[in-house]
């Protein structure tokens, strides 16, 4: 198997910058495409076709949420929530984006607060490299 086609989709670029460099550094994936919201998500998701898709929540234009039932629905591709917003207290978002079609989600990296980028950078390549062996099927919007 080739690489791993990742698309970030992240408003960000800090962010975008981070797992980029991260994702870089791994001989399993390469990042195919960034946007930085859900309407430019979408766009990349039909002409790159990824096999996973990292996306943030809480973005301008369409948000993670909707951009996750918009692909589920439209473009089925394995999608990794990576947020601020699903820390382990933040049971309703995760409910909502697993409901919606995310297969995994992940809170983003405090690596501002001294946080260790290496641990982060494994449990995301990992992370991803099981997405990717995932099929998943669509589900129609509602």
């Amino acid at each position: 198997m080739g690489k791993i086609r990742v698309l970030l989709v992240e408003d960000s670029s800090v962010a975008i910058n981070i797992y980029e460099k991260m994702l870089s550094s791994s001989r399993h994936i390469e990042v195919i495409g960034k946007a930085s919201n859900g309407k430019e998500g979408l766009d990349l998701v039909s002409r790159l076709n990824p096999d996973v898709i990292c996306t943030d929540l809480q973005m301008p234009q369409m948000d993670g949420l909707e951009f996750t039932r918009q692909v589920m629905a439209n473009s089925p591709t394995p999608i990794l929530v990576l947020s601020n917003a699903v820390q382990k207290s933040d049971v309703d978002n995760i409910y909502e984006v697993m409901k919606a079609g995310a297969v995994d989600v992940m809170a983003k990296p405090q690596t501002a607060l001294g946080g260790d980028t290496e641990s982060m950078q494994n449990e995301l390549e990992v992370k991803l490299r099981v997405l990717a062996t995932k099929k998943v099927k669509a589900i129609p919007l509602r």
